[in-house]
């Protein structure tokens, strides 16, 4: 579990009384996504990020919920059946906000989602479990776990957790983003069917992901995450793939990490990498033949200190 928070951000705009705030953090991608040799066996392991979506909800009588920006229908819905669980005839105002890009691979949904179902439990003086939270979200989308504060396999297909896995050091991403956007609710309803040896592959590789997370053996679970980066390039092509995984290579990164359902793939780098500068730019120049954009992200760590309330004044891209 991630440390109590010991500051705010810095510059936070204040609540006003009677309003109840929220935040929940991105996942960079999936340290590995598969299927395991069972029915609902679809599964992802999170890779909680520093970066952010934040929700605040105004209370206000009627009964209707507004929510700006307009377009975030299903963060609506979900305060909707919150207001219903909680019983209130109310509606209000919720404010929808953050840094996570939309469509990339960073749960920036499921984020806005879960900051959402803590903003308006907030501001009626409840908190809600992350059980609690996957009750809200089941039925409005496929979910990532990012309601849980540390590294989980989640079965993102009917909400629900898988296992908990535990937290690493900060790590920090190298990302190549080839463009455009990814639905991820079109993306699962269209993905190709996992056959039995694969979804033995996955659960051998679960398992090797479980202890690594577990004994801090961040090789280990650079591997698994190359592997399989590796499986869903054979069922979904990603333009250069090849040459970010060169790349890693010249670079003794500890792997490559994707998002499965997005446009990033990023090389997985320590932190505290005395050569993580010089690292980080061979990696910008050798992705910049292939078009796209490259940014530096930091992963959440071990001793992190963040609250659901209030994220943390980590930036969201890097200056490295």
């Amino acid at each position: 579990m991630y440390s109590a928070p010991t500051d705010t951000v810095a510059g936070a705009a204040a609540v006003p009384l009677g309003s109840g705030s929220g935040s929940a953090f991105g996942t960079f991608g999936e340290l590995l996504q598969g299927a395991l040799p069972h029915p609902q066996g679809d599964f992802l392991v999170t890779f909680p990020l520093a970066r952010w979506a934040t929700a605040v909800f105004h209370p206000e009588p009627g009964g209707r919920v507004r929510v700006r920006p307009a377009h975030k229908a299903k963060s609506r819905r979900v305060a909707e059946a919150v207001l219903a669980a909680l019983g209130t005839a109310d509606g209000g105002l919720l404010e929808v906000a953050g840094d996570l890009p939309e469509g990339k691979g960073l749960a920036s949904s499921s984020a806005d989602l879960v900051a959402t179902v803590r903003a308006v439990g907030a501001a009626h003086g409840r908190a809600f479990t992350p059980a609690e939270t996957e009750d809200f979200l089941r039925g409005i989308e496929p979910a990532d776990g990012v309601m849980y504060d540390e590294i989980v396999a989640f079965h993102h297909r009917e909400v629900r957790l898988g296992r908990r896995l535990g937290v690493l050091p900060p790590l920090t991403v190298v990302a190549h983003d080839e463009g455009g956007q990814v639905d991820t609710v079109a993306h699962n309803r269209g993905a190709r069917a996992i056959d039995a040896a694969d979804r033995e592959e996955y659960a051998r590789l679960l398992a090797r992901l479980t202890d690594a997370v577990a004994c801090g053996d961040l090789a280990e679970v650079g591997a698994v995450a190359t592997r399989s980066a590796e499986m869903n390039a054979q069922r979904r092509r990603r333009a250069g793939f090849a040459e970010l995984h060169a790349l890693c290579r010249e670079v003794d990164g500890l792997g490559l990490v994707l998002a499965h359902s997005g446009t990033m793939l990023g090389v997985l780098l320590e932190a505290d990498d005395p050569a993580l500068a010089g690292k980080t730019e061979h990696i910008r120049a050798g992705c910049a033949p292939l078009g796209g954009e490259v940014s530096v992200h930091r992963s959440l760590g071990a001793d992190d200190s963040w609250s659901p309330q209030t994220p943390p004044a980590h930036p969201a891209e890097l200056e490295i």
